[in-house]
């Protein structure tokens, strides 16, 4: 739902919805492709598990005792000190100056 915030005139009923079936299909396939003893990697952008939501969610919906490590990235104005609204969205967080180039 906080995307919808951010998306403004383009953002519509659906738009959470799609994402929901996004971190569920990755979560899935996570979970389907998970190996007992062994470290899993799954890299998706910052959205589809800040604040341990997301796929994050899901993960522990169908395996709670799962073991689980979020990174995010923000942008700020200033790197020296995280900003309150940024603090505890992950378990590390990467915080990246607003200026900097973009390749996106």
């Amino acid at each position: 739902m906080s995307m919808m915030g951010k998306m403004g005139k383009q953002a519509n009923d659906n738009l959470p919805k799609a994402q929901a079936s996004k971190d569920a299909t990755m979560a899935y396939f996570i979970l389907k492709n998970l190996e007992n003893g062994k470290t899993f990697i799954h890299y998706n952008g910052t959205y589809h598990s800040d604040n341990f939501e997301g796929i994050s969610w899901y993960l522990k919906r169908n395996n709670p005792e799962l073991k689980i490590i979020t990174i995010a990235s923000v942008e700020q104005d200033t790197v020296e000190k995280l900003n309150d609204e940024s603090m505890a969205i992950a378990d590390f967080i990467l915080c990246i100056p607003e200026n900097m180039t973009k390749t996106y």
